[in-house]
């Protein structure tokens, strides 16, 4: 691997990190603390909306995001050719 297609592997890997931490702090943090007032009239599964992303919500998420990088990096891997076959 050349030192350009290098560095944009690793920038790639990188973005992909960035959205991944912005999405979880966004979910866990604003909807499950910041935002919880206004989620409070929302009722799921027998609580409110803000309880439930602070208790249920940022974890199922945060599951999901696991999923999807490791997905996209596979992706990654592929189109740069570092792939493990």
């Amino acid at each position: 691997m050349t030192d350009k297609s290098s560095n944009a592997y690793w920038a790639a890997n990188i973005r992909v990190i960035y959205i991944c931490l912005a999405i979880w702090a966004i979910v866990s943090y604003g909807f499950g603390i910041l935002l919880r007032p206004m989620l409070s009239g929302i009722h799921v599964g027998g609580t409110d909306l803000g309880f439930w992303f602070a208790q249920q919500g940022s974890i199922i998420v945060f599951i999901a995001l696991i999923f999807y990088y490791a997905t996209y990096m596979n992706k990654i891997d592929r189109e740069f050719g570092v792939d493990e076959q």
